[in-house]
């Protein structure tokens, strides 16, 4: 079993910054990769950014050039920086976890609100 606790969502405005945290605990040695979704009102859930455990990292178009993923082992904790946030970011991100066996795991998710 694997636990995802999320934090740092928030109200921005456009063009503003915002760091997300998802701390894991429990079977960490089993994960494969970490990623972030978010889902907007009315659409399907999106894959945002991935990171494996050997440190490859993969963005969607849409957030490539503006947001970063990284983790910190020590801490076990992934986290995704967002800058120059545009009103289409606005989403519920939520933290995902993937082991070597296919099992997903998924955190609560917290609003991310980029507005002026």
């Amino acid at each position: 079993q694997v636990q995802l606790v999320e934090s740092g969502g928030g109200l921005v405005q456009p063009g503003g910054s915002l760091r997300l945290s998802c701390a894991a605990s429990g079977s960490i040695f089993a994960l494969k990769t970490m990623d972030w979704y978010r889902q907007a009102p009315g659409k399907e859930r999106e894959l945002v950014a991935s990171i494996a455990t050997g440190g490859f990292t993969h963005y969607a178009d849409s957030v490539n050039g503006r947001f970063t993923i990284s983790r910190d082992n020590g801490k076990n904790t992934v986290y995704l920086q967002m800058n120059s946030l545009k009103p289409e970011d606005t989403a519920v991100y939520y933290c995902n976890a993937k082991t070597w066996t296919a099992i997903n795991y998924w955190g609560q998710g917290t609003q991310v609100t980029v507005s002026s």
